[in-house]
């Protein structure tokens, strides 16, 4: 089953930072594994431009769709085989413990 793992930020990150694995680490693991499939780094809030059609109107917004304290920083699609693999592959990132990781199933169209 394929899921969407957004990594996010977060006002409240973990204060003991030896306890947060290395990124390198959990990205080699998870692609030697074939769990993740692609993955990347996302451009801050500040890049975003947000479109809209209103009216037959093409409208542009510079920067994001809505303010928030948090942001997503990154991405990540993995391939798991239930849901409880992919909590376990989430709560083996490193965002895990300094920000948040929001899990999404692919949609059954």
């Amino acid at each position: 089953m394929k899921y969407m793992m957004f990594v996010c930020t977060d006002t409240e990150p973990e204060t003991d930072e030896s306890r947060v694995p290395d990124i390198e680490v959990w990205v080699a693991e998870n692609d030697a594994a074939g769990r993740r499939l692609e993955g990347n780094v996302l451009a801050p809030p500040s890049a975003a431009t947000t479109v809209r059609v209103r009216g037959g109107e093409v409208l542009l917004t510079d920067g994001p769709f809505t303010e928030t304290k948090e942001v997503i920083v990154g991405f990540d699609i993995l391939e798991c085989a239930d849901l409880d693999e992919a909590i376990a592959v989430a709560a083996a990132h490193p965002m895990a413990h300094g920000g948040r990781v929001e899990l999404r199933p692919y949609a059954d169209l």
